[in-house]
């Protein structure tokens, strides 16, 4: 007999097995057990990614119903709907838990599932690290939340900024909580990000070359690179500020020699990269399912995946324009004028690949594609008002106005959500092996699309006409009323979105 021919043989310290018996105990070996136990003890990569994704929009949906609270409490002058404590807990609750227990998260989940597929891997690196960096990020979470209802929530802002943030100023357990939660959800996503980074590296299917690795790959990968370098920033950061608040330290007192300005400078350079740890996966999301409904190759892929490189680098050479209020060197905040503004060229370069491809295809309209559309409206948006807060001028007027809070929106929503939602409708049958409904899709969209620009629109007139950041309240006769009515009402319709999108998954 040749050896071509010869059955498949594994050998565990016995007699050969034969191909039956292989067989059957590598099914055994990769099933997962029955019941509630197999249900929490798995470390498949795909029932990990599902539970990720689910956990993902809880939070989403509950961050969302504190926004509309706020919306409620700023619709009219003086309305007493919530008291300021309240106000400042939830406004903190809101930021925290969209930018640290759902954005990131959910893109990760993204990458836990499909990363793995589309390298042609059966296993995601590290599993049993996959499932612990989950059960820690819900642990983070469900801290975070009960505290909130227990009325102990944080109340500093989602960058806790000191010295309010500090022993001095916000006595109690509230930034404690806070604090803590960081550090639960950024040892999570470091462990997902390690994983990721060896998954591609180091288990590509045969063949799989660098150079034929999808663009949403490409995209996880440097955001994951990105996490590894952004996250420990504010891991220190926070774990100084818990220091100084329990065992009297004086990391951020002046008085003591410490530095305020040092919480900012951690804080930011992190906290602007990661506003691109959230935009590259969507970046991959909209370079997979434009070429899906465009029916033709994207546009410039060798151009797509250097405009990530660059993104992922200029990343951390902007964190100073947060600062530029602060007094810093004039000579310092030019250079971070030229990089907030230099950062546009690889996101305009992807735009127009991306417009290249539908230009040059026969596009069907289905509902992935109209977020990525309205994700290109909205992003565009969004990118130039950022160029004009990159000019220390008008970020010294603009600074802590609902002009910042507008710009904000546009560039995390219209960069990250629309692109979310999208893959959502383009990978639910991957998930569930169910379509969801295109009619609902589609109204799914337009609510959300016209309800986000009528809320989010109206707030550059606030900023420029004067209205601060971070009010629970504010006096009539200032020309604000207007605006904060119509961005409430706005706020209805996208939640009448979001609603849709809940009924028809």
């Amino acid at each position: 007999m040749s050896a071509r021919s010869e059955k498949p043989v594994i050998r565990r310290d016995g007699p050969a097995l034969g191909e039956a018996e292989t067989h059957r105990r590598l099914s055994l070996s990769w099933a997962t057990p029955p019941g509630l136990w197999g249900w929490l003890s798995s470390v498949d990569h795909k029932q990990v990614g599902r539970r990720y994704i689910v956990t993902a929009f809880v939070f989403f949906l509950l961050a969302g119903l504190l926004a509309l609270a706020m919306r409620m409490q700023l619709s009219g002058p003086e309305r007493t709907l919530l008291s300021p404590d309240r106000y400042n807990q939830i406004f903190t609750m809101h930021g925290t838990t969209m930018m640290f227990l759902f954005a990131v998260p959910v893109m990760e989940a993204f990458a836990i599932f499909l990363v793995p597929l589309m390298v042609g891997t059966r296993a995601i690196a590290f599993p049993r690290l996959n499932a612990f960096s989950y059960w820690v990020y819900l642990a983070g979470g469900v801290m975070l939340w009960v505290a909130f209802i227990l009325n102990a929530g944080p109340d500093v802002g989602w960058f806790a900024y000191v010295p309010l943030s500090g022993p001095q100023f916000s006595p109690g357990k509230r930034v404690d909580f806070w604090a803590q939660m960081i550090t639960f959800t950024e040892v999570a996503a470091l462990a997902v990000s390690v994983e990721i980074i060896v998954t591609v590296f180091k288990q590509r299917a045969p063949g799989m070359s660098l150079n034929r690795i999808p663009l949403f790959v490409w995209g996880q990968l440097v955001t994951s690179f990105m996490v590894v370098f952004a996250m420990p920033a504010v891991m220190v950061s926070s774990s100084m500020l818990i220091m100084d608040r329990l065992i009297g330290t004086h990391f951020f007192n002046p008085a003591e020699g410490g530095d305020a300005l040092l919480w900012q400078h951690l804080f930011w350079f992190f906290g602007h990269p990661e506003v691109y740890i959230i935009f590259l996966p969507a970046t991959g999301f909209v370079s997979s399912i434009l070429p899906t409904f465009a029916r033709r190759p994207i546009f410039g892929y060798t151009a797509l995946v250097l405009a990530l490189f660059a993104t992922g680098f200029l990343g951390f050479g902007l964190w100073v324009h947060h600062m530029f209020a602060t007094g810093l060197p004039h000579l310092g905040n030019s250079f971070y004028t030229a990089a907030s503004m230099t950062i546009a060229i690889p996101s305009g370069i992807q735009i127009f690949c991306w417009i290249a491809t539908l230009w040059d295809g026969r596009p069907r309209f289905a509902t992935p594609l109209l977020f990525v559309i309205g994700f290109i409206v909205v992003f565009v948006l969004g990118g130039l008002s950022g160029i004009m807060l990159a000019s220390v001028p008008l970020d010294s007027q603009a600074h802590d106005t609902y002009f910042v809070v507008a710009h904000f929106h546009y560039v995390l929503i219209g960069g990250a959500v629309f692109p979310l939602f999208g893959a959502v409708y383009y990978w639910f049958p991957k998930f569930t092996g169910r379509m969801l409904s295109e009619r609902a899709g589609a109204w799914n969209f337009w609510l959300f699309f016209i309800g986000f620009n009528l809320t989010f629109f109206p707030m550059h007139i606030l900023g420029l006409i004067g209205m601060p950041r971070r009010v629970y309240s504010y006096p009539a006769g200032m020309g604000w009323d207007g605006p904060n009515l119509l961005a409430s009402a706005g706020a209805v319709i996208l939640a009448a979105g979001v609603a849709t999108f809940l009924g028809n998954v």
